[in-house]
């Protein structure tokens, strides 16, 4: 294995008084996050979903009424078909990444449905073959014509769900634990782009305190591959347009919100690699590193955040 230290912990090494090994002190010298997606070299996604009462209140998506709850199941699982849909060369699915579906109220669970209930992580192979159910939308497409609304056929694997009085997201982090300590025991000594977990979520979380909450956090964000610690998205999401903070840059964006600086202290520090893409949504110069948050997004611009999230360097050729 390669003299990896997680980013948390290089600044802390100063902190102690012993003596650190001479092989400890050899900080691997590779550029974190640039590993490239292979089948010998996979990712991971895990995909945390509040499916809690208030995700029934209503909104408006893709210029039709819906619940939270339906507008954010539509949009994960068209995120997990570009996902699947990347893995497609030639008559192959090939296996680039290990997708997990944790949904959490009350409880949290294993959000996959039908042949797929119950089950954590997935290939995208079994993802592929498994639907849950297709559903028919009318959607904008962009033609020969110009832009015209046709009906277009969408598989689902994420059901939408609003129900349990709680928020317990530190349920939901459990097993998102015990699901990556079971990955990194295969994939941990290699260069493996790191596992990333979206958390999508409409209000503040209860059942457990905001340091026990945040101790979870960090420790998922401490875990690691030789390629780069995982990387955690918090993403806070409203039915209407209100004052939204994307990707801030430190806490002086988000004000006095004392959520709004929880959800920054659990987030990830995003690498450098993010910058463009995180500066074209916000509008920035893209010269400094983002936290993996957002607040108040709307659900075009989760949209975005989600697409972000989920990179793309694919070996054409493994």
């Amino acid at each position: 294995m390669k003299n990896f230290i997680p980013i948390e912990c290089i600044t802390n090494i100063k902190q102690f008084s012993v003596t650190v090994p001479n092989q400890i002190q050899k900080i691997q010298s590779k550029i974190p996050y640039t590993a490239q997606i292979t089948r010998n070299t996979p990712t991971a996604f895990i995909f945390m979903i509040d499916q809690s009462v208030s995700m029934r209140r209503p909104t408006i998506y893709g210029g039709k009424e819906m619940t939270m709850s339906e507008a954010v199941a539509r949009i994960v699982n068209n995120q997990i078909n570009e996902l699947v849909y990347r893995c497609i060369k030639t008559n192959e699915i090939r296996h680039y990444y290990d997708i997990a579906l944790i949904g959490y109220g009350h409880d949290a669970y294993s959000a996959w449905n039908g042949e797929l209930e119950g089950r954590d992580f997935l290939s995208p192979e079994e993802i592929k073959n498994h639907p849950y159910r297709k559903i028919t939308i009318k959607e904008e497409v962009r033609t020969r014509r110009g832009v015209q609304e046709k009906e277009v056929e969408k598989v689902q694997w994420l059901d939408a769900r609003h129900d349990g009085k709680w928020t317990h997201v530190h349920k939901a982090f459990d097993i998102a634990k015990r699901l990556l300590n079971e990955w990194m025991s295969k994939h941990q000594k290699e260069d493996c782009y790191p596992p990333t977990i979206i958390n999508i979520t409409d209000g503040i979380f209860n059942g457990a305190t905001d340091e026990y909450i945040l101790q979870q956090a960090n420790e998922l964000k401490a875990m690691f591959t030789n390629d780069g610690n995982v990387l955690l998205f918090n993403i806070h999401i409203v039915p209407d347009q209100e004052a939204k903070v994307v990707f801030p840059i430190s806490k002086s964006e988000l004000g006095d919100n004392k959520y709004a600086q929880l959800l920054f202290d659990m987030s990830s520090l995003l690498p450098e690699r993010y910058n463009q893409d995180i500066a074209n949504l916000r509008g920035d110069e893209g010269k400094e590193r983002h936290s993996a948050m957002a607040i108040n997004a709307d659900l075009s611009t989760l949209l975005q955040l989600m697409d972000i999230g989920t990179p793309t360097n694919i070996s054409r050729n493994q």
